[in-house]
């Protein structure tokens, strides 16, 4: 399997391949790369509908070259805590923060999320996030206030309570959610009120009626599912498929559910 950077032909059998409709997974497969090089290359160059090989390619070279210019020629990746490897971290914060910008985040606030949700401490403050992505404090005070009005983080002071810090912990993806559900339900509201601006008989009426009951369908199941699974994001990783019981067997239940994820 070959490594390093893409090249141009291989940008544009990328570019040919999502014109065709192709999973990254086929496309990778075709270019003998992980899967995970090609949807990084995507998602930090457009996405799916707006990829160019041309405008992707050059976009790299600056990349490289800007990092060749603004690293001394002794640098050395910051040392990892628990004996990571500083590359692979790299590239995954890499990835991650592609599949958010790709989720609708700005790239900023697409940075500043993923460096709150691999930081061990499980919080950061303003500083720590200029440091980190040597950006400037502005930029990061308006992450923050955005992904704080998305429900993804809050704020908090210090014991000392000199310093204000900034979480994104388990429980903000429940209180996200619910909010998510709370904004389909004022979407409904408006939908069924421009029902009756335009006559209950019209056939617009008749499609904002419908969007409006699967609005209230998809929040009451999404708020029900919330605080079913509340309980997942407070629970320790599994270590093992099941769970011995007294007698020698399995307290695990029988797999009748299903298949519970996509085929690779």
């Amino acid at each position: 399997m070959p490594g390093g950077r893409l090249t141009r032909q291989e940008r544009q059998q990328i570019a040919l391949g999502l014109a065709d409709d192709l999973s990254y997974a086929e496309i990778a497969r075709r270019l003998d790369r992980p899967t995970s090089t090609v949807t990084r290359e995507v998602l930090r160059n457009g996405g799916p509908t707006g990829y160019r090989a041309e405008t992707a390619h050059r976009a790299t070279e600056r990349r490289a070259h800007r990092s060749r210019q603004a690293a001394p020629r002794d640098a050395r990746p910051a040392p990892q805590a628990h004996g990571r490897d500083a590359a692979a971290v790299a590239e995954f914060e890499e990835a991650l923060t592609g599949v958010l910008i790709a989720s609708g985040l700005t790239r900023m606030t697409a940075r500043v999320l993923t460096c709150m949700f691999t930081t061990d401490e499980g919080s950061v403050t303003a500083a720590d996030l200029v440091r980190r992505l040597e950006v400037s404090p502005a930029s990061v005070s308006k992450a923050i206030t955005f992904l704080e009005g998305q429900g993804l983080v809050r704020r908090e002071r210090d014991e000392g309570g000199r310093r204000e810090r900034y979480v994104a912990d388990n429980d903000v993806w429940y209180q996200s959610t619910i909010a998510s559900a709370r904004a389909n339900d004022q979407l409904a509201e408006t939908a069924r009120q421009g029902v009756v601006v335009l006559g209950a008989s019209t056939p617009a009426a008749a499609r904002l009626e419908n969007i409006a009951r699967f609005l209230d369908f998809m929040s009451e199941t999404i708020v029900r599912a919330a605080e079913q699974a509340r309980d997942v994001l407070h629970t320790g990783p599994v270590t093992g498929s099941a769970t011995p019981s007294d007698d020698g067997g399995s307290d695990a239940a029988p797999s009748d559910a299903g298949p519970g994820g996509r085929a690779g």
